[in-house]
């Protein structure tokens, strides 16, 4: 099973959309500052995750709320 998941930094308004097998495994890599692309805006929390069977469905799900269509969805889901 495959997670995308979106994560928030309230300190810093900020959204990153990910995917992983175990989402609180990778939220903890993210807040040790293990990726470089969001430890400059720790701590972060998860506000969203969808699972998926495949590796393809959840990488097309990943890309696809990473577009402008994407950041529109997840305004109008998650209150952004």
């Amino acid at each position: 099973m495959y997670c995308v998941y979106i994560l928030y930094s309230d300190t810093y308004d900020k959204y990153y959309v990910g995917m992983s097998h175990n989402v609180q495994s990778r939220l903890k890599e993210h807040n040790r500052g293990k990726t470089k692309s969001t430890k400059a805006y720790t701590p972060w929390r998860v506000v969203h995750i969808e699972k998926f069977e495949t590796r393809i469905l959840a990488r097309n799900r990943e890309v696809y709320l990473k577009t402008a269509a994407g950041r529109k969805w997840r305004k109008s889901n998650l209150g952004d």
